[in-house]
């Protein structure tokens, strides 16, 4: 707190350039990001997959793979241009201070005068900040469903379905946002110097709950969550479940394919009792032994304790971040995402150890080959770009890691005509 209170007298000067600091951090971490990208890029312009990937990946796939990302880059580049001009904009301009101000007025002129504090003025402050943020990335979003997706065969949104994400999404932030700020700021003025450990403790609970209520409150909002029928796949699941002491609940199916193309598979709940939830697109397109696989790599993050201790960690830059926002703390946040990623990367292989110990290397092997080819996701990175963005080891990688040798084409189009099971890939596995 002593260090805190310090920097805050520092930084409390009215001739302090924080403009220019503040300008200087977020414009410097954009063309550090950028140049990561255009590195990203080169390695994308690649015509052969790795040696790793030699007889597995077929030139086709390859090249679809390289071009979807090469176009992500692309954008990436652009939207992130996009949004740093809206940012300079806002330091430049007091955007944010001319709100404040607006909605104070809003307040004292339409407001009864119980709600004219400042609880109820930050919450109108926000919510009017979010409204223009919204309308801001809404081209981005528009774009990056309905043109970049589209594509490449992803996008399963239709604009009906966009519109209806977006007011649900909306009315939940109404409803949700206004009393968790309220305890925010409640804590804030009641602990005095003490604020930190409480906000930390605030947050820290707010996640677990959030962890916890989301697929079960706020999920079916947007998703239907199904049982698992009967049969082989349950089976296998819960066998493998009941071998480690896993606390299963409750195996799901989730209709993900109404949006996305994209397959994913998670565990929810509290430590003594855990839901699985497998998307259809994973269950439509992979075999039994591979979607078990996936299941014991992610068993491997529980059995490890890496979602605990990844959530314990999380709390520090959430924490820093409110304290001293984020465009004063770009520099932080950078060191902070890279060594996060960096022990991700650390879990993500133990992981895959842990399902390569169960006997499932070679079924977890091909999952992931067919997983990042029907996903068109890279598949080699620059090694620099890899470092600061990538959370999981790129797949040449984790095939190294399991001493996959190069077998047979596992992507070919004449496989795929013959039914063989390709998968539609999450970037997350």
């Amino acid at each position: 707190m002593d260090f805190l209170q310090r920097l805050a007298r520092f930084l409390d000067r009215p001739l302090f350039p924080w403009k220019k600091l503040i300008l200087g951090f977020s414009v410097g971490q954009y063309l550090f990001e950028t140049f990561l990208t255009l590195r990203q890029y080169r390695i994308l312009q690649k015509t052969q997959p790795p040696a790793v990937l030699s007889k597995e990946i077929s030139k086709e796939t390859f090249d679809k793979s390289q071009a979807y990302g090469r176009a992500k880059a692309q954008f990436e580049i652009v939207s992130g241009l996009w949004a740093q001009v809206q940012n300079v904009a806002f330091i430049q301009y007091d955007v944010l201070p001319k709100l404040w101000s607006w909605t104070g007025d809003l307040l004292l002129r339409l407001a009864p005068a119980r709600f004219s504090g400042e609880v109820s003025h930050s919450i109108l402050f926000v919510l009017s900040f979010i409204v223009i943020q919204q309308i801001l990335s809404l081209p981005t979003r528009v774009y990056s469903t309905f043109v970049l997706e589209e594509k490449f065969g992803f996008n399963k949104q239709t604009p009906k379905l966009f519109i209806m994400d977006m007011i649900k999404t909306n009315l939940l932030t109404v409803a949700l946002m206004p009393p968790i700020l309220a305890a925010f700021l409640k804590i804030i003025q009641k602990t005095g110097n003490q604020f930190v450990f409480y906000l930390w403790v605030f947050a820290a609970g707010l996640q677990l709950f959030t962890i916890t209520a989301y697929p079960i409150f706020i999920q079916p909002l947007f998703n239907k969550l199904s049982p698992l029928e009967k049969g082989e796949l349950k089976n296998k699941v819960e066998e493998l479940a009941s071998s480690h002491k896993f606390p299963l609940q409750e195996l799901f199916v989730i209709d993900g394919s109404k949006r996305s193309a994209h397959s994913n598979a998670y565990f929810f709940g509290l430590p003594w009792k855990k839901h699985i939830v497998i998307y259809d697109t994973l269950i439509e397109k992979t075999e039994t032994n591979e979607i078990i696989a996936i299941l014991a790599h992610e068993l491997g993050h529980w059995k490890l304790g890496h979602t605990t201790r990844l959530f314990g960690i999380a709390q520090y830059p959430i924490i820093i971040g409110f304290i001293l926002f984020s465009d004063a703390l770009s520099p932080m946040d950078t060191v902070i995402k890279l060594l996060l990623n960096i022990l991700s990367r650390k879990y993500e292989f133990e992981a895959d150890g842990f399902a390569k110990a169960l006997g499932f290397r070679s079924e977890l092997a091909s999952s992931l080959i067919k997983l990042h080819a029907q996903n068109l996701s890279t598949m080699d990175a620059d090694w620099v770009y890899a470092s600061y963005h990538f959370s999981h080891p790129h797949l040449s990688e984790r095939l190294k890691a399991l001493d996959w040798k190069a077998k047979e084409a596992l992507t070919s189009e004449d496989k795929d005509k013959k039914g063989s099971a390709t998968a539609t890939g999450r970037d997350g596995l």
